[in-house]
């Protein structure tokens, strides 16, 4: 990098530093803090949701996937879009509805007495410490891979034993910090919408750079047909052609692993019903048309601009850098060697950018937990505002500092986001089921999670149990929770009278799960179990058909392409005509 490069990035960190604490000004107590007084708009909310998951290892993840799996192996985060169209169109106005303030408080709504308690305690710690401590760690191993890749650090010592890569993470760790402790969510997501355009535009500029250097796309491709590697180019792990059928084994992706993708994964995750950083942001917001705007938002950007972005940058590092054995550089080595400077010092500001975005909001998000459903819940219930917002602030600090600590000790960002995927599964289904059926208990949640995460752990990391096969393993976990949790939920009594009344009324649950309450309680569903179903496989619909449409142009596989935006349009046009309850279009 040059001096200009380098002025780019130390601008853009001050004007980051000074932003956060000007909006440090709007908050008058927690829920100023972490929810943003309840004033954001879905288009802000959304941003932020897609800035949260555009971090800097998420190019890095990517190029790594499509240079070990070929461009099938996307389907590993894909799959996870069945799960952002459900949080968009039919959790979304729910969540909204249930006006708590964290994901973990909303278990002592639907529940009750002292499993709820429980559940509620252990939930927020173990999210807001284990979890989120991977999650932050997570980002800052890529920070730490791309810093390394980009000759900013050499990983020697410079001080009292301490290395130039460990006083660089430090650091950005601070900065984070500051903006982060002074402005809280307001900060987060002004920030993130900054920063969210800066990752877009930095990740164009490396994909018409290595498009560029490759030929264009027609020779592009062509070179990549000469590697003799056919899973590259392929939207699926198989082929069908005038030989048959046939399973492209170089994908890497078995066919337990393909289906847990797609028929297992994105409902068995803890996030099968949002997830606690996007429930945060749909709270976050106005009202609940605000909140499904949001989550539309979030999975337009999300998967059908950036993905292919990635996409791009990932293929063109076959064919520029042979040589490359760790497929996850390819990205900033791509970055390094092509741009000139001023445009390495933007791609490297956009990096930096999203990688502040994914921390800031993990950071705040875990905060919320041990502040809200810790701190105020289970120690101090007469805390005064002023003594919340110090605990949020020094709570940070820690998550933060844990997190950075994580990053140290690993090496490879597939195998932490692995990890992450099957020490979260098991409890998702329960967390689906809850909205919709009253016999779900605490007790049945409680079991879900705790057997997910220790069967995830277990299988993960121990020798001798573990599983090498991803889907296999994901299988094996979701199984052995569902049998735990079925048992327990038969077991122990369903929630009282008075809880499920409490939860009907302000919810108002769709589905026959709930129709004998209902009618007990004389209240009526906003919307229909039938209807919202239907809108849920329309909005797959306009989502994949959009992917698959744009990636098969792209590729210049023109069937694809064509049969992808038809189902777009065709679906675009069924869900105009299905407005929600209060008589707005849902797309």
């Amino acid at each position: 990098m040059t001096a200009i490069d380098w002025i780019l990035l130390g601008s853009y960190l001050v004007l980051t530093l000074v932003l956060g604490i000007w909006l440090s000004r709007r908050n008058r107590g927690e829920e100023d803090y972490f929810l943003a007084g309840r004033r954001l708009n879905g288009w802000l909310a959304g941003a932020s949701m897609a800035a949260t998951t555009f971090s800097i290892d998420t190019p890095l993840y990517v190029a790594g996937l499509i240079g070990s799996r070929g461009l099938a192996g996307n389907w590993e985060w894909w799959s996870f879009g069945l799960a952002h169209v459900a949080m968009a169109v039919v959790f979304a106005p729910l969540w909204r509805r249930t006006g708590v303030l964290t994901d973990a408080a909303f278990t002592e709504l639907r529940y009750g007495g002292p499993a709820a308690a429980w559940l509620r305690g252990i939930k927020a710690f173990l999210l807001a410490l284990p979890v989120n401590c991977i999650g932050i760690g997570y980002a800052f191993l890529a920070l730490r891979k791309v810093v390394e890749a980009l000759g900013l650090v050499s990983g020697q010592p410079v001080f009292l034993g301490i290395t130039d890569t460990i006083g660089l993470l430090a650091l950005v760790a601070v900065l984070v910090l500051a903006y982060t402790v002074a402005g809280g969510l307001w900060a987060v997501v002004v920030t993130d919408l900054v920063q969210l355009v800066l990752a877009l535009v930095g990740a164009l500029a490396v994909a018409v750079a290595a498009l560029h250097a490759a030929g264009g796309m027609g020779a592009l491709l062509d070179q990549l047909e000469g590697l003799g590697r056919p899973e590259l180019l392929s939207l699926v792990p198989w082929s069908w052609n005038g030989d048959g059928f046939s399973w492209l084994c170089g994908s890497g992706i078995s066919v337990p692993m393909f289906l847990s993708y797609v028929a297992v994964q994105w409902w068995s995750f803890r996030r099968s019903d949002g997830g606690g950083e996007f429930i945060q942001r749909m709270l976050a917001t106005r009202d609940e048309q605000q909140a499904r705007l949001a989550g539309w938002v979030f999975l337009v950007v999300n998967y059908l601009i950036r993905s292919w972005l990635w996409v791009v940058v990932a293929l063109a590092a076959l064919v520029l850098l042979p040589e490359q054995t760790d497929w996850e550089l390819s990205y900033p080595a791509l970055a390094v060697s092509l741009l000139p400077p001023v445009a390495l010092g933007l791609v490297v500001v956009s990096l930096v950018a999203a990688f502040m975005s994914t921390v800031s909001t993990s950071v705040n998000w875990g905060a919320s937990y041990l502040t809200h459903d810790l701190y105020q819940r289970f120690i101090r219930p007469q805390a005064a505002e002023r003594e919340l917002l110090l605990v949020g602030q020094l709570t940070s600090v820690l998550l933060l500092v844990l997190g950075v600590i994580t990053a140290l000790i690993s090496d490879s960002i597939g195998a932490v986001f692995r990890l992450v995927i099957a020490i979260g599964s098991g409890p998702g289904v329960v967390l689906v089921l809850r909205w919709f059926w009253w016999r779900v208990n605490a007790a049945a949640e409680l079991a879900a999670m705790l057997c997910g995460f220790a069967v995830g752990l277990v299988t993960s990391l121990l020798p001798l149990v573990r599983i090498e096969d991803y889907g296999l393993r994901l299988m094996v976990i979701t199984a052995a929770s569902a049998l735990v949790w079925l048992t327990v939920m038969w077991r122990t009594p369903p929630e009282s009278d008075a809880v499920l009344e409490r939860f009907v009324r302000q919810v108002r649950p769709p589905g026959p799960g709930w129709a004998l309450l209902r009618r007990r309680y004389q209240v009526t569903p906003l919307e229909s179990f039938a209807a919202m179903s239907r809108r849920f496989g329309l909005a797959c619909a306009v989502l994949f058909g959009g992917l698959i449409g744009i990636g098969g142009f792209l590729l210049h596989q023109q069937f694809s392409g064509w049969m992808g935006i038809a189902v777009l349009c065709v679906a675009v046009l069924l869900l105009r005509r299905s407005p929600d309850h209060n008589g707005d279009s849902l797309v």
